[in-house]
């Protein structure tokens, strides 16, 4: 017996205004999940991280959770990345 979610999970993609909403924010949400791996490459805690941020650990669980956005350049230095921009044509 499926859960109720992964009958949606399973069901809405099916659905083309629900596609297309999902393909219109797939940049977002690549983004954000290199936004959560960038610290687990660096080998960072949320505290190690926020620590080199200049913040609290509760904001870098936000960024986390994808309630906020970090300044670019100080999640960059902090994780020892580099940001990287590929705008396309659509």
């Amino acid at each position: 017996m499926t859960s109720p979610f992964e009958d949606a999970k399973a069901r809405l993609p099916a659905d083309p205004k629900v596609k297309a909403a999902y393909d219109e924010l797939a940049p977002e949400f690549k983004i954000a999940a290199e936004l959560a791996r960038a610290p687990t490459r660096a080998g960072l805690s949320q505290a190690e991280l926020a620590g080199r941020m200049g913040t609290t650990q509760s904001v870098i669980a936000r960024l986390e959770n994808g309630h906020s956005l970090p300044s670019a350049k100080s999640f960059a230095q902090a994780t020892g990345s580099r940001m990287q921009a590929h705008p396309s044509a659509d």
